[in-house]
């Protein structure tokens, strides 16, 4: 199988198109269907990177045979996933729940749902590489997803060891233990993912070893808030000082790689994507306030609020998944709308509000891994020009998947709502929040909470992202995640002083990825099959 080569696949060529519809198809079904099932989806990038592999040696796929159309159908199929899953139905079923469930009220909803996706999609595509989200960074998914890949492809010492790890992985989730985040641990950043790890551990048992439930006290919000001030700091210090670096000379490109996207187009397009998502939240904002009666000033300070929120909850996604390989497109959905009680909206419009927020940063987080993916079969971005293409491919590969999932929401949202009353858990929890009046003691608490999240982050650095993922972990409630981080943290630091880091980079990324590849496959046989078996 070819791994370079100097014409990239098309995504309309027809042998490509066919089975990107086929896996497009499949991807969302898994979507779908774990969404509402389980509550959570896999990354099924793998998934479908071995479908096109395997589909490879039959005489009327050779087309496969290239790992630029692997890296499409992976593209496609996760992009699928979440896409129909977690940006579309999740969101939707939010308003239905308080109400909105008639078609005059779900169509233009719905449009703004897939408004909000479509530019999270374009904003991710823009700035990926760029020295705010620099491929050479992490995005373990992504580093898992090519190292399956070409492990694949190579057959040699790799190939076993992705064998070994994706035996190792699936055996922990199958007796049902994390086996993805123990691989997501070996690959990421270790000050990240730790902190990610501690927040999982105080949410789980704060409150029977603390004596404290954190979460009650409004502390995932709080320091969410804070660490996401400190984080647009960040932006904005990197960016005035890569304006004010020199042009560098070929010898410090050499040992410092320059990223596709400049700083200053990066800028550019963040401020477009808070335009676009602030804009697109007016008319959707004017036709919520019609219905459920908003003042006009109330109107405004909506689409403001919640436009805002859309774009935050985009690039903390991305910089959480660049780092932890998790986004918390929930957690930050969940402390928008915590946060937006105070303003007092009613009910049906905190839930279409929240939804616009929700259906932001799966896009991004998962199509940043595909690029990452992308990324690395193309070279590492040795050839600048050869990126581009591929990127540009990818991103039409991801248009495909969204096309797939709308029209497969609209044709199974009503079944799953009406005829089977299944409503992803996630939606459940947005919607009788949404109800709930705003706690008097709110503000005070998230007050309180804001400073430690500014610390963390700022003493953390943008490379670490302490409160961000501090907070990330606390608004999960998952204790076998927070005690396999640690473990597997501890484990990685003893191995680490034995037999050094060059010894254990192929055991960590190769091993890591192959964990995390083979927790997916047993998530997808155990979860979605017995959910096909239940319809």
């Amino acid at each position: 199988m070819k791994s370079n080569s100097t014409e990239h696949p098309r995504v309309y060529s027809p042998p490509v198109l066919i089975l990107g519809l086929l896996l497009g198809i499949f991807g969302a079904i898994i979507g779908l269907e774990l969404i509402v099932r389980v509550g959570v989806n896999p990354n099924t990038s793998i998934i479908g990177a071995l479908i096109a592999i395997a589909l490879s040696y039959l005489p009327f796929a050779k087309v496969f045979r290239n790992v630029h159309s692997v890296n499409l159908m992976q593209t496609v199929i996760s992009g699928a996933t979440f896409q129909a899953g977690n940006v579309l139905l999740l969101t939707i079923a939010i308003p239905y729940l308080l109400g909105g469930t008639t078609a005059d009220f779900l169509v233009p909803v719905f449009i703004g749902l897939v408004y909000a996706g479509l530019v999270d999609l374009i904003l991710a595509y823009k700035i990926f590489d760029s020295p705010f989200y620099p491929a050479r960074n992490p995005w373990p998914i992504g580093v898992s997803t090519a190292e399956a890949i070409k492990a694949a492809i190579g057959r040699g010492k790799k190939a076993l060891l992705l064998l070994y790890g994706m035996i190792f992985g699936g055996a922990l989730t199958y007796l049902g233990y994390p086996g993805d985040i123990v691989g997501i641990t070996l690959i990421t950043q270790i000050f990240a993912i730790t902190a990610f790890g501690i927040g999982l551990l105080l949410r789980a048992y704060g409150p029977t070893y603390l004596g404290v439930d954190l979460y009650k006290l409004y502390a995932p919000q709080g320091i969410m808030v804070g660490a996401g001030v400190a984080a647009l700091i960040q932006f904005l210090l990197l960016w005035t000082k890569i304006r004010k670096k020199p042009s560098t000379t070929s010898s410090e490109t050499s040992t410092t790689p320059p990223t596709l996207v400049g700083p200053s187009e990066a800028v550019r397009w963040l401020l477009i994507a808070y335009l676009l998502w602030t804009l697109g939240a007016f008319p959707l904002a004017f036709f919520v306030g019609s219905y459920t009666g908003m003042s006009v000033g109330q109107t405004v300070v909506w689409a403001l609020y919640y436009g805002f929120w859309a774009w935050f909850t985009t690039l903390i996604c991305a910089i959480s998944g660049m780092y932890a390989g998790w986004f918390p497109a929930f957690a930050t959905a969940l402390a928008s709308l915590v946060i937006g009680l105070l303003l007092g909206f009613p009910p049906l419009a905190h839930g279409v509000g929240v939804g616009y927020v929700a259906a932001t940063g799966p896009g991004m987080a998962d199509f940043s891994y595909d690029l990452k993916t992308g990324w690395i079969l193309r070279g590492e971005g040795k050839d600048p020009k050869f990126e581009r293409v591929g990127r540009w491919w990818q991103f039409w590969a991801k248009i495909l998947a969204f096309a797939v999932s709308i029209t497969m929401v609209l044709l199974f949202h009503s079944a799953y709502f009406n005829v089977l009353n299944l409503y992803p858990p996630a939606s459940k929890t947005l919607a009788a929040t949404a109800k709930a009046a705003a706690d008097p003691e709110l503000a005070r608490w998230l007050l309180t909470w804001a400073p430690v999240g500014f610390i963390l982050q700022i003493v953390g650095g943008p490379e670490r992202q302490l409160g961000i993922l501090l907070a990330t972990g606390l608004m999960i409630l998952n204790p076998a995640a927070g005690v396999a981080v640690i473990v597997t943290v501890i484990a990685r630091i003893v191995l680490l002083k034995i037999y050094g880091p060059e010894k254990l980079r192929d055991l960590f990324y190769v091993g890591g990825a192959g964990a995390v590849g083979g927790s997916a496959i047993v998530s997808f046989v155990v979860y979605t099959l017995r959910a096909f078996l239940r319809i």
